[in-house]
């Protein structure tokens, strides 16, 4: 009897052994690095995958090995949806199209300017898609900016996921994942903010030093939505501002007039930021306190000064604070009278202290934003000068 116990314990643990029956070989897979989205013919949208080929994918030494050919194969189809031109990949490709490696979707403007709402539904939807990858929107074709092979990387779609990964030391894009992308799209109280690549010509011929004519990727600033529908851009320092209300800041580099020469600079770098946005309700109408403390230390000086003298010191705080405080004022007031979207997720504030005021507002919140009144404070402080405590020019 002890005997039977043990064997139909052993064939029940038996039934708990996962097998292979749904496996899938990698060498049966296209696994797709990017895919881009643009408009296609008559209506449609035009697919573009970038998938490695086997044979050429980069050794130890991060070379191509095979020397067949390009280290990727991009392969672009045709549907009426997304998952019909997906499923038109399957045409051109002899492998199944797998997206768990999918790095980074890029969206090209004019398309996302219809609405995006298709692309959040497939690829939310899609049991293969990390929520994790990043979501762009550039001006030019989706599908060059797959196929553009750019910076050390061979792979493009792993090159622009490093790039976007290390952005955050220069703050001039917000970093935007499909999660990112899908919980302010549902959110009653924020409008969405993806990052923004565009094509330059800036990187430097071997063959031809003297002339920068090899297309790279590069960061170039926000798209802003209301609700799917991509309605205007942020570039340069105009994200700058931008940035403390979507994200932590991990370092920015601001230049101020030298205390006693204002005919040079000194480079300050911000790693630190204490961002808090203080909801009101007065008269019936939103109010905000948006206060900003920053601590900064000096980069690089190019003129004499004395980090002992408190004037030096508190001259270039208060230059700080106008810089700070300009860039936070002209995202606001962007938001505010040109977008009216919002982008600076106020309303998700404002919902969360006055969750029964919200449910009067959220209807019109778009109005109410227009007539909220935005306080401003800024408070810099410049803490250390890093390795050097003054400067190495004299005084």
């Amino acid at each position: 009897m002890k005997n039977r116990n043990v064997v139909f314990l052993v064939l029940s643990l038996l039934l708990l052994v996962t097998g292979c029956a749904g496996k899938r070989e990698i060498n049966e897979l296209a696994i797709v690095m990017a895919v881009g989205i643009d408009k296609g013919d008559e209506g449609n949208v035009r697919v573009t995958a970038q998938i490695p080929r086997p044979s050429d994918a980069r050794g130890q030494t991060g070379a191509p090995s095979g020397q067949t050919g390009d280290a990727i194969w991009s392969v672009s189809a045709e549907g009426k949806t997304i998952f019909e031109a997906i499923r038109n990949l399957g045409r051109f490709s002899p492998r199944r199209i797998f997206w768990a490696h999918n790095f980074i979707i890029v969206i090209n403007e004019e398309f996302a300017k219809t609405g995006i709402q298709d692309v959040i539904d497939f690829f939310t939807r899609n049991p293969e898609l990390r929520m994790n990858t990043w979501v762009a929107v550039t001006p030019d074709k989706a599908i060059e900016v797959v196929t553009t092979i750019t910076g050390l990387e061979v792979i493009p779609g792993e090159a622009v996921d490093k790039l976007l990964r290390y952005s955050a030391i220069t703050s001039q894009a917000p970093r935007t994942t499909m999660r990112n992308l899908y919980s302010s799209y549902l959110s009653e109280g924020s409008d969405p903010v993806l990052t923004r690549v565009k094509l330059v010509e800036k990187g430097i011929s071997n063959k031809d030093p003297g002339k920068m004519k090899v297309k790279q990727v590069e960061l170039a600033g926000a798209g802003i939505f209301k609700n799917d529908k991509l309605i205007g851009v942020l570039e340069g320092d105009e994200v700058r501002g931008l940035i403390p209300f979507i994200e932590r800041l991990e370092s920015v580099i601001l230049s101020v007039s030298c205390p006693k020469d204002q005919s040079e600079n000194v480079s300050l770098e911000l790693r630190h930021q204490n961002f808090k946005i203080t909801p009101g309700y007065e008269d019936g109408k939103p109010t905000f306190h948006v206060k900003l403390v920053s601590y900064s230390s000096i980069a690089e000086a190019d003129c004499p000064i004395s980090l002992k003298d408190k004037k030096q010191v508190d001259d270039m705080e208060k230059e700080l604070e106008e810089l700070l405080y300009n860039d936070i004022k002209k995202i606001v007031d962007k938001v505010q009278n040109e977008y009216k979207a919002d982008i600076l997720r106020l309303g998700e504030e404002f919902n969360n202290k006055y969750p029964s005021e919200w449910k009067q507002l959220k209807a019109d919140w778009s109005e109410r934003l227009q007539d909220a009144k935005i306080d401003i404070e800024v408070d810099a402080n410049i803490k250390n000068s890093v390795l050097l405590y003054n400067p190495t020019k004299s005084n």
